[in-house]
């Protein structure tokens, strides 16, 4: 489907000339109908927060396999932007009880309108990922990991929120903070959770070595056959 068919499809008619104009000056459909759906589920988006990515869909997907789906797990949720992964995930184990971290006050109202909205209840905080507090089975997390000076899409670049894209150290900033945490608030047999960039998989797999040098860690990938996904086990 083009991006005009979309807007016909599921753009405000009444908006259809305005919304046209906002397609020629280069915004991401997404942002100009309001809302996306991820996962079977609508949410809704706006520039505040990161357009959900069919990639990220694939991590929830994958990580539910891993996960024992008759226990009421303690799950966080770190960057959680438009809160598609933590509303997604208390949907499939609505016994699990869910946290999920933003340092943006902006993104996190956007959240908050999305749980209320698909009828879950989530913990969300105003903290950033450098900072967790808690003990978890499940940290799951698409941070912002591309390098400051990687060449992206112009429409991302222009329209979505940087401090949600971008890291330091290459883009490894927040995967290095996570770990360094993760001995202290992820509980024996618990899971990590990562969205990756393509080429980064053994960068945070070392870090994973050494972090949690008695963990299990493995990487899987996108159905475009790219490195897109870290697992990380804590066994001790």
């Amino acid at each position: 489907m083009t991006d005009l068919e979309y807007i016909k499809k599921y753009g405000n008619p009444a908006e259809y000339e305005e919304n046209l104009k906002r397609l020629e000056n280069g915004e991401p459909v997404q942002y100009i109908v309001g809302d996306v759906n991820f996962y079977g589920l609508i949410f809704k988006v706006d520039e505040r927060v990161l357009i959900p990515r069919f990639e990220t869909e694939e991590l929830i997907e994958k990580t539910l396999k891993y996960l024992d789906k008759d226990k009421a797990l303690k799950i966080i949720d770190l960057g959680t932007g438009s809160g598609c992964v933590a509303i997604t995930l208390k949907k499939f184990l609505p016994d699990s009880e869910v946290t999920a971290y933003d340092v943006s006050h902006e993104a996190l109202e956007v959240a908050q309108e999305n749980a209320k909205m698909n009828h879950v209840d989530i913990h969300f905080k105003n903290r950033s990922m450098e900072n967790i507090h808690g003990n978890y089975d499940l940290i799951i997390s698409n941070p912002p990991y591309i390098a400051y000076d990687e060449q992206i899409e112009e429409v991302v670049q222009k329209n979505e929120p940087h401090q949600a894209l971008y890291a330091p150290e290459q883009g490894l900033y927040y995967y290095r903070k996570i770990l360094e945490q993760a001995k202290n608030i992820l509980n024996n047999e618990g899971l990590i959770a990562f969205e990756i960039g393509e080429t980064q998989s053994e960068a945070i797999l070392s870090l994973a070595h050494q972090l949690l040098p008695t963990s299990i860690s493995w990487v899987e990938q996108d159905l475009q056959g790219l490195d897109r996904f870290v697992f990380i086990k804590k066994v001790f």
